[in-house]
């Protein structure tokens, strides 16, 4: 049999067509987000001096080990993440020098940005217990204290830099200038969340995986409520009580202080790390796209089939078993497809939606089989293999696997 149905015989042929133009799907499901409060360790390429800095300055910091999200690597060794000085002051006979500094972009090794919104903070308990004290406080490097040529200190929320200095008050007292060597290593948190492309399987070292699933969330919650670190809702959400109570924690574990629930915490809480116990979903948007384009390979193959809507088939033709049972196939994933959508925008059991997405992958397999001994025009069969390498993430992950 010669399938050579072409796109224009149908307006479902033309649905698909403008579905084949459209940005690929496998582009919307490599999208991930690195939330708002999370904590990236850098390390200086060049010193940073009171002495000769000048507000506008920028200089470049270096990510020397992957950064990992939920097991996949976001941010590769190499990237850079640029630095702006704001505001600089060299040291006097009476007070120190002090820099602010803010973090606004990151550039990955293969040249793409990413414009980010980052202030400086420490991993050390004082430092970062009085820089808290504050939500709204202006982070900056004060000269003479501190193991980096300065220490790093809330001082208000104030924009005038007079009060700033009064802020800081005693500290300023040594009269030395903020001198942090190159080669520095320093704590960027991240104000905003960024939404950054998932590379693969990450496996790096244990202190750059940082892990965000709601259900890891709540396993670290539970764990640090029975170690008396957390009193907040078991609920998933990585808030900012969650995050302080995560540092205490580190903190008292001889941990890098940053808040962040990664591998090295996550182990000394006792939670599972292992690839099973991950959960993983599609977004919503993701999820509509599939379905839209689910919908239109049935149209595809029932074109193909020259098959009315209503199921009539061609007189003239005949038809191998084969051919009918791809048809029923595409047909069922579709329906699969609209199911899994609502469960992905409907529900509200992150665990169940990735159980959704694991069901879909599987149904996806039973496509497979049914391609293997059809006979379909390329168009189709590439356009099933493009709709198919975007469910790979999701086979053999979630809950039970």
């Amino acid at each position: 049999m010669h399938l050579d149905i072409t796109f224009g015989r149908s307006a479902w042929g033309v649905a698909f067509a403008l579905a084949v133009a459209a940005p690929p799907l496998s582009a919307q499901l490599a999208r991930v987000t690195l939330p708002a409060g999370s904590v990236i360790i850098v390390r200086t390429t060049s010193p940073l001096q009171s002495a000769s800095a000048r507000s506008g300055q920028t200089f470049e910091t270096t990510v020397s080990e992957t950064v990992g999200l939920d097991e996949y690597s976001v941010i590769p060794s190499g990237s850079r993440v640029r630095g702006t000085i704001t505001m600089a002051r060299a040291a006097t006979r009476q007070q120190s020098g002090v820099i602010e500094v803010v973090f606004d972009q990151l550039r990955l090794p293969d040249g793409s940005t990413f414009p980010i919104t980052g202030k400086l903070t420490s991993t050390d308990s004082t430092e970062r217990r009085q820089i808290e004290q504050d939500p709204n406080n202006r982070v900056v490097l004060v000269g003479g204290r501190g193991g980096i040529g300065a220490a790093i200190a809330g001082a208000g929320a104030s924009r005038s830099p007079n009060n700033i200095f009064a802020a800081l008050g005693a500290m300023l007292s040594e009269g030395r200038d903020v001198d942090v060597p190159a080669g520095t290593t320093l704590a960027v948190e991240l104000e905003r969340g960024v939404t950054l492309r998932r590379g693969g399987r990450f496996r790096g070292g244990d202190a750059f995986t940082l892990y965000t699933a709601p259900e890891r969330i709540r396993a670290a919650q539970t764990a640090l409520a029975q170690r008396n670190y957390y009193r907040g809702a078991v609920n998933g959400t990585l808030d900012d009580v969650t995050r302080r109570a995560l540092f205490e924690f580190q903190v008292d574990e001889g941990l890098s202080g940053t808040g962040n629930l990664d591998g090295r915490t996550a182990r000394a809480l006792g939670l599972d790390l292992s690839l099973g116990g991950a959960s993983a979903s599609m977004s919503a948007e993701a999820a509509s796209a599939l379905r839209r384009d689910a919908q239109s390979l049935v149209a595809r193959v029932r074109d193909e089939l020259r098959a009315s809507s209503l199921g009539r088939l061609d007189a003239s033709r005949a038809y191998a078993q084969s051919d009918l049972e791809l048809w029923y196939a595409l047909s069922a994933f579709a329906d699969n497809a609209s199911i899994h959508e609502q469960i992905v925008r409907n529900g509200n059991n992150p665990d169940a939606a990735a159980l959704a997405s694991r069901a879909l992958a599987g149904a996806a397999r039973r496509v497979d089989t049914a391609m293997q001994s059809a006979r379909v025009s390329s168009q189709l069969s590439s356009a099933w293999g493009t709709m198919r390498r975007q469910l790979t993430a999701y086979e053999g992950t979630g809950p039970g696997n």
